[in-house]
């Protein structure tokens, strides 16, 4: 691996680059950093290049490959205008990079101390559509339920999705050194959409992205960015081993992967993951993310790819690590190979924003000059000098502590025809939706993407919530009903729609079903 170490021995030629003001080894943070504007605006264009570049290279193959790596014979394309492509064609793959920039924006109006309501309530209203946490987040927030109990698992079944760790690329450009400072900002932020482990992977995240502006050590990164994460955490735990395998077998990323799909594959909170080979798991996705900077060994094609044929949530994966590496090596130091489709974009606005790569570019160079100068560093003509940090770990949480899911009960009826339902165990999540037919449409009092479906839900005979059901994809909610964290013992749910329209449909699917105790070859362990 290419080893670069943190710049120790404050030279004469090395002051003409970076530099650091003690002597230290080279496992150790410095006090401070010198680097230049131009140096800094470098890494930052850089991060901001290679995630747009990773997640273009992995588009293609997003949740294609589930439980099941990519395997190498099978081509992963890239060609002339491939960017372009994209942005013209399919813009929504970009939301790893217009996520990002709802936040980048509002740090750009309401300065660095921005009030989470207004980050929360951005990112609610915005024009795009979401998914998983994100989406469970915004219907929270639209519904009065602000962060950080939008993004806590009682509230969101997708808090350990992998929604924040996407989007937490932005808190480490605007951080440089200081991975304490990307971890605060990701507190406020990332508790909108995810909570314990979903938020871990964005904060592992960000503190990579910090550190890789004053190392180009690989393994120091990784390593000492772990640091920010909890050990007890099962996320630190999987990010360990990951680290561990990589040296047990360094010439064998295929190897690594299969320890992480024997040990660390199990997803038990997303509804849409638990029961199938589906995983948007923060733990799972990270585990990639890590493997692709671990065995690249400091190559922006290597690295990429090896992210991608992980699998799975396979362009997300790539855009944080070659966001990551994008840093390390610095914008003028990627490849013209891939610069050269970047550059037709680079003033062409990302979908629902007026902001460009180019805009981006200089809005995170000066944030980050802000977070830099609030930190204690200074700005001294052409020269920065950042007071380094070295991290510590954030607050340990854990969501779906205790819950076991036992079973996956096909429901597939509509609402008028579930009855009762009758569950033994400590927690249930019914999934479905709710559809507008051709006599919403054709309603004149009703406008179907307006329509809301009002149910009044009632377990074991006490009335626990009236829920809103939206018809509007955007601000739809992702699961019709959940309750977590309830005695072990039979239970009873009844759904009364108390607003029903004709031409509209409230429609259940699979009902998930948790005890207190696993089950393993369809017997529950006592």
């Amino acid at each position: 691996m290419k080893k670069i170490t943190l710049l120790f021995a404050c030279t004469v030629i090395m002051l003409l680059t970076a530099g650091c003001s003690n002597n230290t080894s080279s496992s150790d943070i410095p006090k401070t950093y010198t680097i230049t504007k131009s140096q800094l605006l470098d890494k930052i264009k850089g991060g901001w290049a290679g995630q747009t570049i990773g997640c273009t290279y992995g588009g293609p193959t997003e949740f294609r490959y589930n439980g099941t790596m990519i395997q190498d014979y099978i081509p992963i394309d890239w060609h002339d205008g491939y960017i372009k492509h994209w942005y013209e064609n399919t813009p929504g793959l970009y939301d790893d990079i217009y996520m990002d920039l709802t936040f980048v924006d509002v740090f750009a109006r309401l300065g660095i101390d921005a009030p989470v309501d207004s980050l929360a309530m951005a990112f609610a209203t915005a024009g795009y559509t979401l998914w998983h946490a994100n989406q469970s987040a915004r219907y929270n927030i639209l519904n009065g339920i602000m962060p950080p109990q939008s993004g806590h698992w009682l509230n969101n079944p997708h808090a350990d999705d992998i929604d924040y760790q996407i989007e937490a690329d932005y808190a480490g450009l605007m951080s440089p050194g200081m991975p304490n400072t990307a971890s605060e900002i990701s507190d406020k932020v990332g508790h909108i959409m995810n909570y314990g482990d979903g938020w871990y992977g964005g904060v592992y995240v960000g503190a990579m992205y910090t550190l890789a502006f004053i190392s180009d050590d690989i393994e120091f990164i990784v390593t000492e960015a772990l640091k920010t994460i909890p050990e007890n955490s099962h996320y630190y735990q999987c990010m360990n081993d990951v680290i561990s395998w990589h040296k047990q077998f360094p010439d064998d990323w295929k190897r690594t992967w299969f320890e992480c799909e024997k040990k660390w594959s199990s997803d038990i909170g997303c509804p849409d993951g638990v029961f199938v080979p589906f995983n948007i798991d923060a733990i799972i996705n990270s585990a990639y993310i890590l493997i692709g900077l671990l065995y690249g060994e400091g190559d922006f094609y290597k690295t990429m790819d090896i992210a991608t044929r992980c699998g799975q949530d396979s362009d997300c994966n790539p855009a944080s690590v070659a966001g990551i590496l994008g840093v390390i090596l610095g914008y003028d130091n990627i490849s013209e190979y891939w610069m050269k489709n970047l550059h037709e974009v680079e003033d062409m606005n990302f979908a629902y924003t007026d902001i460009s790569l180019n805009k981006a570019y200089k809005m995170s160079f000066e944030q980050a000059i802000q977070v830099i100068e609030r930190g204690g560093g200074k700005v001294d003509g052409e020269n920065i000098t950042i007071v380094c940090q070295k991290p510590v770990p954030v607050r340990y949480e854990m969501a779906f502590e205790g819950l076991y899911p036992i079973e996956n009960r096909a429901l597939r009826k509509r609402i008028t025809d579930v009855g009762e339902f009758v569950f033994e165990g400590t927690g249930v999540v019914f999934k479905g939706n709710v559809s507008a037919g051709s006599g919403g449409r054709n309603n004149a009092n009703l406008r179907d993407a307006d329509y809301i479906a009002k149910v009044l839900v009632t377990l074991d005979g006490k009335e626990v919530e009236t829920v809103s059901l939206p018809v509007n994809y955007r601000t739809r909610r992702n699961e019709i009903f959940w309750k977590y964290q309830l005695p072990e013992q039979m239970h009873t749910v009844t759904f009364e729609w108390l607003n029903p329209e004709e031409g509209i449909s409230v429609n259940f699917r699979d009902v998930i079903i948790y005890s207190d105790k696993p089950l393993v070859n369809n017997h529950q362990l006592n």
